[in-house]
């Protein structure tokens, strides 16, 4: 295998651990899926990092990167939120749980199409999506307008315009 596989094979154990985090919240074990979640985060630390450093950073990686990150931190902790916090609330709770994914997708376009040096333009996905599922676990004994504020939130920050510095 070519090392510049190297990268791309960190990406799909993040896109793998965001699947399995879903499949894990549709069977209702919230800890594990949240684990993955994190788990995905982890990979995703590297991914860009080892690219870089070996030299072999691409478009076709930075665009699988961000279809990994849409499902481990967009479409994954939203459905953790609405399995434990939004399911009860009708089409309230389905526009909330489309809201998340639907922002974090805009914030990935515009991170794959504009450079910002020593910044972000908003609240990046991969913070977002962890914080919103681990809320998620805890937002149980919280009023459902709390868990609905936060979300929005989130989703506000991942398309605002505010500058983050990058770490």
């Amino acid at each position: 295998m070519s090392k510049r596989w190297i990268p791309n094979m960190l990406t799909v154990f993040n896109l793998f651990a965001g699947i399995m985090a879903i499949l894990l919240s549709l069977m209702e074990d919230w800890w594990a899926a949240t684990a993955l979640i994190v788990g995905a985060a982890l990979f995703d630390s590297l991914d860009g990092r080892i690219a870089r450093r070996l030299n072999v950073a691409s478009e076709f990686g930075k665009q699988l990167d961000s279809l990994a990150d849409l499902v481990s931190f967009g479409v994954a902790p939203a459905i953790i939120a609405y399995m434990l916090n939004f399911i009860s609330a009708g089409w309230n709770g389905y526009l909330l749980a489309a809201l998340f994914p639907i922002c974090g997708a805009l914030r990935l376009a515009r991170f794959n199409t504009v450079s910002f040096q020593g910044y972000y333009l908003g609240l990046p996905i991969t913070a977002a999506g962890p914080v919103l599922a681990g809320a998620a676990l805890v937002g149980g004994s919280f009023p459902f307008e709390l868990n609905a504020l936060l979300l929005i939130a989130l989703s506000a920050l991942m398309v605002s315009t505010i500058k983050i510095p990058k770490l």
